[in-house]
C-alpha cells in the first residue's frame, strides 16, 4: 500500500505555469477552476491597471512634450532650469516609496492606488496653469508625492492575486503602458499643442487635457477594482478561497497566512527584506537599468530633434520606437513567465540596448542613429518590469514583500537623478556624453545580473542539498518567509 501511494504521489505535480495540481495526465476539476479564476482577475484588474500606469508615464513625461511646444520659452527656463525641474518629481517619489507600500494594504489596493492616481491628476492639470519657475517646480515636487507608492504598489498588488510565475506577463501588460505612453503621449500633444483658448496658447492644454482624463479613468477605477481576492466580489466565495489558497501553496512554506489579509506587520520581517542579498543586487540593479529608460523617455523628442527635424517631425518620429517597445516588453514578458526565468532575459535586453547606444555614437548617420533608437527601446524598457518581477517573486511573507519592493523602487528611482541630466541642451546635437552614460550604465547592470544569477543558483543548490535544514531547529521570531529550506529563488 505505501508503494502504491508512493507510484501516486510521483505522478502528482504542481503546474507552476496555471498554479493548479495536476495528477498524472488528466487535469482535476481544480485544474479548470483556476484557469477560470485567472482569466477573471485578468478581466476585472489587468485593464485598469494598464490604464492607470499608461496615464502616469504620461503625466510625468508630458514636460517633454510641452518643452518642445514653448514651455521653456514662457516659463524663462534659462541654464539647467529644465533639468531641475525633471529632477525635483524625484525627491519625494523616493523617499514615500516603501511607506506607501506598508500602507496599500491597509488602505486596500483597489483603493489606495485610484485614489493615489486622482491625487496626481489634479496636480497634473494645475501645471496648465503654471506661470514661473517656482510654480512649475512645486507642481512637480507634488506630482512626484502623489505618484510615489503607484509603481511599486500596482507590483505588489498584483502579486497579492497571482502566482509567482504568473506574475511576470501581467506586469508586462501594465508595464508596457510606459512605452505606449511615449507613443501616444507623442501623438496627443502634436494636437493640444494647436489649442489656443482663452488665454492659454499650446503646451497648457497638454497638462489640462490629460490631467483631466486621469482624474476621471481613476474615479472610476475606484469602484471597480478588489482590494484582495478574497473582497473580488466577480468571483465566488470558493473562487475567492480558491485564489487565496493557491498563493498560499505557491510559496512552498515561506509563509504560514492562508490569506494575505491575515499577515500582520513586523520590524523582523522588514529587517529580513533589506537584508536579504537579492534586494540589495536587484534595487543597485534597477538603479542602472532606470538611468536610460528614464533618458529615454524625457529625452527622445530633443534627441530626435538634434538630427535635424521640426517640432512636429520629431514629436511623431517618437511614436515608432516607443510602439516597438511596447510590443517588446509583451514578448519579453510572456517568454519569462513560459521559461520561468528572469535573469537571461534581463541580460538580452541589456545587450541589445547597448547596441543602440553603441550605433548613436559611432555613427555619423541619422538614419543609423534614429535606428539606434528602435534598439534601446526593445532593449531597455524589457528589463524594469523584469527585475521588479524577479524580486518579487524572492521575497516572502507580505511584509518583507512589501519593504523590499518599496526600497527597489526607492533605490531605482534614483536613476533619475541621474537621467535627468545625462542630456543637457549645451551637449547637442550629437549628445555623446548622454549617449556614453547611459552606456556605461548598461555596463554595469550587466555585471549586477551575471552576479546576481550566480548567487541564486548557489543558493538553491545549497538549499536542494539540505544545507538550509537548521533553520528548523532554530526556529527564530516569526515565520521563516522566503529563508524556508523548501523556497526556491527564480533564476
Amino acid at each position: 500500500m505505501a508503494k502504491l501511494d508512493a507510484e501516486k504521489m510521483e505522478k502528482v505535480a504542481v503546474d507552476e505555469e496555471d498554479g493548479v495540481v495536476v495528477d498524472g495526465s488528466h487535469e482535476s476539476s481544480d485544474a479548470a477552476l483556476e484557469r477560470r479564476i485567472t482569466r477573471q482577475l485578468d478581466r476585472h484588474i489587468l485593464p485598469w491597471i494598464f490604464v492607470l500606469w499608461l496615464l502616469a508615464f504620461i503625466d510625468r513625461s508630458n514636460i517633454g512634450n510641452a518643452k518642445l511646444d514653448g514651455l521653456v520659452t514662457d516659463l524663462h527656463l534659462t541654464g539647467n532650469r529644465y533639468n531641475v525641474a525633471l529632477t525635483v518629481f524625484y525627491i519625494l517619489y523616493v523617499l514615500l516609496d516603501v511607506p506607501s507600500n506598508w500602507l496599500l494594504k491597509y488602505v486596500g489596493g483597489g483603493r489606495y492606488l485610484p485614489l493615489l492616481a486622482v491625487a496626481w491628476g489634479v496636480v497634473g492639470t494645475s501645471m496648465g496653469t503654471v506661470t514661473s519657475y517656482a510654480g512649475l517646480i512645486a507642481c512637480r515636487l507634488l506630482l512626484g508625492a502623489c505618484e510615489g507608492g503607484m509603481f511599486g504598489g500596482i507590483i505588489l498588488y498584483l502579486s497579492m492575486f497571482y502566482p509567482r510565475h504568473q506574475l511576470m506577463f501581467r506586469l508586462g501588460v501594465f508595464y508596457c503602458a510606459a512605452p505606449l505612453s511615449g507613443a501616444f503621449g507623442g501623438l496627443l500633444a502634436t494636437g493640444l499643442a494647436r489649442i489656443h483658448f482663452h488665454g492659454y496658447d499650446g503646451w497648457p492644454w497638454i497638462f489640462f487635457v490629460e490631467g483631466a482624463v486621469t482624474i476621471v479613468v481613476a474615479t472610476v477605477a475606484f469602484f471597480f477594482l478588489p482590494n484582495t481576492p478574497g473582497a473580488a466580489g466577480f468571483l465566488s466565495e470558493e473562487e475567492q478561497r480558491i485564489a487565496a489558497s493557491r498563493l498560499h501553496r505557491d510559496l512552498h512554506g515561506a509563509t504560514q497566512s492562508q490569506r494575505v489579509e491575515e499577515e500582520r506587520f513586523n520590524w523582523h520581517e522588514v529587517r529580513d527584506a533589506l537584508l536579504n542579498v537579492n534586494t540589495i543586487l536587484m534595487s543597485l540593479n534597477f538603479f542602472l537599468i532606470l538611468v536610460p529608460i528614464y533618458s529615454f523617455s524625457l529625452f527622445l523628442p530633443s534627441i530626435i530633434k538634434g538630427l535635424g527635424y521640426t517640432n512636429v517631425t520629431a514629436q511623431l518620429f517618437t511614436v515608432p520606437p516607443n510602439f516597438l517597445a511596447f510590443l517588446s516588453v509583451i514578448a519579453f514578458a510572456w517568454t519569462s513567465d513560459r521559461i520561468k526565468m528572469r535573469g537571461p532575459l534581463i541580460t538580452a535586453g541589456l545587450l541589445l540596448a547597448a547596441i543602440g547606444y553603441i550605433m548613436q555614437l559611432a555613427s555619423d548617420h541619422n538614419g543609423v542613429k534614429y535606428a539606434g533608437t528602435f534598439f534601446v527601446a526593445v532593449g531597455a524598457f524589457p528589463c524594469s518590469p523584469l527585475v521588479l518581477a524577479w524580486l518579487s517573486n524572492n521575497l516572502a511573507p507580505h511584509t518583507t514583500k512589501a519593504t523590499g519592493l518599496g526600497f527597489q523602487v526607492a533605490i531605482g528611482n534614483c536613476g533619475a537623478f541621474v537621467a535627468t541630466f545625462t542630456y543637457l541642451a549645451q551637449d547637442g546635437p550629437n549628445y555623446t556624453t548622454g549617449h556614453s552614460i547611459n552606456l556605461g550604465a548598461i555596463g554595469l547592470s550587466l555585471i549586477l545580473t551575471l552576479s546576481n544569477m550566480a548567487y541564486i543558483r548557489w543558493e538553491n543548490s545549497a538549499r536542494k542539498a539540505g544545507k538550509r535544514e537548521y533553520r528548523f531547529a532554530r526556529g527564530g521570531e516569526g515565520q521563516l518567509g522566503y529563508r524556508h529550506p523548501d523556497f526556491r529563488y527564480t533564476t
